[in-house]
């Protein structure tokens, strides 16, 4: 269609688009308008076809493509076209010119929610009113204050007023809602919060705890799902469910007041909070050989101008309380830039001048919580790849070789050994119209993905479907005489996920153990040492023996010389780091600043830091803990 295009215009193809003429581009970009274009074109049947259209334009097309889907995956493709921008109409304040001339204070609306909750606050309590004034405005100031300050209170000092609610975490979103219920004050509820610290600094989540005592004390009832050692010490009645995961688990370990589940020994969650069991601080810490990463003018957000240097081949923590400027720093300017370079992707970075260092990298790899596959056919096997070697040895049995099979037959992605009937996927979904739609087993192959024939290849007695159903606990014994196989599935044994099956579907697993299943895909590559990690939050949904396995694996990396950047709130990653740099002083306008950098030690000596002033009481803990173990 281009070429007709081009054709009728007399635009050369072979001319780089920068270099064409303005009307030529606003051709191709914009579309013929009322204009028919003659397009010539070959159909399904082989035939040449002509006909005259209204060429639309490449914008055009992208717009309404991105307007017109239902699939994520065609608008995360039309979105990389994209660019979000400020409407120069209003200025990015949404509200006509009408609207906007009311001013309180010489501010409009648009202003006043274009400011943090802090400044909010500051703004309402300072209003120069006249006593008339003031008797209109009394109740509505006083309903603002509280509920300003009951945001405040959840840790959310730092978010603008008129933030969209798709940028916000799942943290914050839960959050809000938190703060919503205690401005309604209401009693005798059953409040249900799962992991409500996430994203929160220590700091803000000691103001988190106070708010839901605040919320028992009015006459609630508070259930907590949470792996936060504070969180759980402050409860009043702690239920722990174990011993293991997954097919290990499932059961009451131990139950009651916090000194009370400490006493079972049974209980995993109990051990970590009486202190007998740890995470300790490293007995020797990698030092910077001299090469760094350097960020230059980083100015994205509420970035103040600053400059950064990250040591490479060692193990970095960014920390800093919510809202400092963490993400903004590493997702926004860093990883976006260094993707540009190194793998030509079409992101844009943030505000910045310049990165140096850039050639002691070859590769920047992101492992974050996205999931790993957006359908059911998308599996921890094959998103490791240890699926091609397991169909290999299908491939090379005695029976596969009689009937002809080769690697294909095993893979329920093609035509061939699948169940035609569900695909290969092993569910038919029923739309169910103005319901979500409902998932239920096929009923050809009961779920086994496979049709009958296939299923007739058995290895060590278990045909594909078996395998498949193993967790990776049974699969390592299952395999421990063919290396390769029994090599990827230990890094997955490694990072904690014993207990999640072979063929699980990648829609069934959580962020955090997507996240691990992306970590262990790593770990079994070859490494040269040029490669950067960055891990936002790893510690999301984990409990404190996972986080020890997690702090082994990121050590697995860090010895084969590569760089990991991670993000966290976790005292116990940040005190395992080699070197910490530490933003803020606060959140939003107050924050975008370094406030120290060091080694863990060093930077709990920096009083201006907060994340300083939490990690030197864990230290010193720690450092007693140890010398008692060594003394017993």
């Amino acid at each position: 269609m281009l070429k007709s295009v081009c054709e009728h215009y007399n635009i050369d193809m072979d001319i780089p688009v920068r270099n064409l003429a303005k009307k030529e581009l606003d051709k191709l970009l914009f579309g013929s308008g009322k204009e028919k274009i003659h397009f010539r074109y070959e159909n399904d049947y082989g035939m040449i076809r002509d006909t005259d259209i209204f060429f639309e334009g490449v914008l055009h097309n992208i717009a309404r493509r991105y307007r017109e889907t239902s699939s994520d995956f065609i608008r995360e493709q039309m979105e990389k076209y994209m660019l979000n921008k400020d409407c120069p109409a209003c200025n990015g304040y949404r509200l006509n010119e009408e609207a906007l001339s009311v001013k309180v204070n010489d501010l409009h609306i648009g202003q006043v929610t274009a400011m943090s909750v802090t400044e909010a606050n500051n703004f309402f309590v300072n209003l120069a009113l006249t006593e008339k004034e003031k008797q209109i405005a009394a109740m509505i100031v006083r309903e603002l204050d509280d509920r300003l300050m009951f945001l405040n209170n959840v840790g959310l000092d730092y978010l603008t007023l008129s933030r969209g609610a798709g940028s916000l975490s799942g943290g914050e979103a839960q959050r809000i809602r938190l703060a919503t219920q205690i401005g309604s004050a209401l009693t005798g509820v059953l409040y249900v919060l799962d992991e409500p610290s996430i994203g929160l600094h220590q700091r803000d989540n000691d103001r988190l705890i106070q708010t839901l005592q605040r919320m028992r004390d009015l006459g609630n009832t508070l259930i907590v799902v949470e792996h936060d050692e504070d969180t759980m010490l402050a409860a009043d009645y702690l239920i722990d469910i174990g011993p293991g995961a997954g097919e290990h688990g499932g059961e009451i370990v131990a139950q009651g007041t916090p000194a009370q589940v400490m006493k079972k020994k049974k209980s995993l969650t109990g051990q970590y909070l009486s202190g007998e069991k740890f995470i300790p601080v490293p007995a020797t810490r990698h030092q910077p050989d001299g090469r760094y990463i350097e960020i230059i003018g980083a100015d994205e957000n509420n970035l103040k101008n600053v400059d950064v240097k990250i040591p490479i081949g060692i193990y970095t923590a960014i920390t800093g309380v919510s809202g400092s400027g963490k993400s903004s720093l590493i997702n926004g300017i860093l990883h976006k830039s260094l993707a540009a370079k190194l793998h030509r992707a079409k992101q844009r970075p943030g505000k910045h001048k310049e990165i140096k260092g850039i050639e002691h990298l070859e590769k920047v790899i992101d492992i974050d919580q996205s999931p790993i596959g957006r359908t059911p056919r998308s599996n921890p096997a094959t998103y490791t790849g240890v699926f091609d070697d397991i169909r290999d040895v299908f491939a090379q049995t005695n029976e596969a070789k009689v009937r002809g099979y080769k690697k294909g037959r095993f893979s329920f992605n093609v035509k061939g050994g699948r169940c035609e009937a569900c695909r290969g996927d092993g569910i038919i979904k029923i739309e169910m119209h103005f319901l979500p739609d409902v998932y239920v087993p096929c009923e050809v192959c009961d779920g086994k993905r496979y049709n009958r024939e296939t299923l007739d290849v058995k290895y060590k007695g278990k045909n594909i479907a078996d395998v498949l159903n193993l967790t990776i606990e049974e699969a390592l014994s299952f395999f421990e005489n063919i290396p390769k196989i029994k090599r990827k599935l230990a890094t997955i044994m490694d990072v904690g996920l014993g207990y999640v099956r072979l063929g699980q579907p990648a829609t069934t697993l959580s962020g955090g153990e997507a996240q691990r299943v992306k970590l262990a895909s790593e770990l079994h590559r070859r490494s040269d040492g040029k490669s950067l990690y960055i891990l936002d939050e790893p510690t999301t949904g984990l409990h404190i023996d996972d986080i020890s396995r997690l702090l082994a694996v990121i050590q697995r990396l860090v010895d084969n010389g590569d760089t990991v950047l991670v993000i966290e709130h976790n005292l116990d990653v940040i005190k395992a780091s080699d070197y910490i740099i530490d933003l803020g002083p606060e959140g939003g306008d107050g924050g975008g600043m370094v406030v120290a950098t060091g080694t863990p030690e060093e930077v709990a000596e920096v009083k201006e830091s907060h994340t300083g002033r939490y990690l030197k009481p864990i230290l010193e803990r720690d450092i007693k803990r140890m010398e008692a173990k060594i003394g017993n």
